[in-house]
């Protein structure tokens, strides 16, 4: 397996109504340095709506500008459909909805 199919397989683990931070997802994989490639893994998602790059945020719970799908306002427009919790300031609260290692 390669390590976009291992980005891929870990992003799908990310549950409904959860978020992660791209830092999250490449500590996983065993290599807190690989976040920009898990972006860029993410741009380039060969399934999308099957793998759920939408519930991948930036660390202090900011959308991703270059949201692929659609922009900011889809991505987060994907996350309240599945009660993922916003700040006023249109962060995620990542502390009731961001996963911890």
């Amino acid at each position: 397996m390669n390590t976009f199919e291992e980005i891929y397989e870990e992003v799908c683990l990310i549950p409904k109504g959860s978020v992660a931070s791209y830092g999250y997802v490449a500590c996983r994989l065993g290599n807190p340095r690989l976040s920009r490639v898990v972006g860029y893994a993410l741009h380039v998602n060969p399934r999308p709506g099957v793998i759920p790059c939408h519930r991948v945020v930036m660390k202090d719970g900011s959308l991703t500008p270059g949201f692929a799908f659609g922009g900011m306002d889809e991505q987060r427009r994907l996350l309240e459909d599945e009660g993922v919790v916003f700040l006023p300031d249109g962060r995620v609260d990542m502390e009731k909805c961001g996963l911890k290692l």
